[in-house]
């Protein structure tokens, strides 16, 4: 399904950029950590808002101002959050490597929580990945099925991501109607992808989604998403 968005609409409008604090004071935080992840001891932040329904991972750096803006929407949708740096400054910026770090990530927040919300249930597991992120959600998915419930790709490389074909959890491709290679990329994983699917169409935006409302309305269509398909799937 292709899905073009009207970011003039009120789900565009919900939450703007200019109101970020206003958006993380609408939220009640079960807690709100610095953490090392994996053998490496990555460095990151897990964040536990209360009655959290599922949790998502971020697979791309921590420090994003575009990723801890898409956080805090979720945040308000009860989702708890991963935010870590899966590469080092001198690292490449490489799908393999970023692949294997991702898993690493999964593992300690599988072991760390297990996944556990305030009531002790686990929690479903969700990734968002932008750009090489995108292609390392993919890959990672293939390889575990059983651990991860729902991906959202933002303006994703999914041509880098060889075993998209295996991707079980439902899958929605978010691009801007304005970054045309990546457009085409997304057109063509939407076939190649055999579960639920989605391809969101954000028109006018640019491959950072930078336009007015653009970032707004990836971060509310992320969070609606993960609620649907993170939280009712645990396995």
């Amino acid at each position: 399904m292709v899905i073009r968005l009207n970011t003039g609409s009120a789900l565009g409008a919900r939450v703007t950029v200019s109101k970020f604090s206003d958006v993380v004071a609408m939220v009640a935080l079960v807690s709100r950590d610095v953490v090392r992840v994996g053998p490496l001891g990555l460095p990151g932040e897990w964040t536990l808002p209360a009655q959290a329904a599922a949790c998502v991972v971020f697979a791309n750096g921590s420090g994003s101002p575009r990723n801890r803006f898409v956080a805090a929407v979720l945040h308000v949708h009860r989702l708890a959050t991963l935010l870590v740096d899966l590469l080092g400054e001198d690292e490449a910026d490489d799908p393999a490597l970023l692949t294997q770090r991702l898993l690493e990530a999964i593992d300690w927040l599988r072991a760390r929580n297990g996944v556990a919300s305030a009531t002790s249930r686990p929690l479903g597991i969700g990734v968002l990945g932008a750009g090489t992120g995108a292609a390392a959600a993919l890959q990672a998915a293939a390889l575990r099925p059983a651990h991860i419930q729902a991906l959202v790709l933002r303006g994703g490389r999914t041509d880098l991501a060889p075993d998209i074909g295996r991707v079980q959890a439902p899958t929605m491709l978010l691009a801007g109607g304005a970054d045309a290679e990546v457009l085409r990329q997304n057109r063509l994983a939407l076939h190649l992808l055999h579960g639920e699917k989605r391809l969101e169409i954000v028109p006018g935006a640019s491959h950072l989604f930078e336009e007015p409302g653009a970032l707004d309305a990836v971060a509310h269509l992320a969070a609606d998403w993960f609620v649907r398909h993170a939280a009712q799937r645990l396995r």
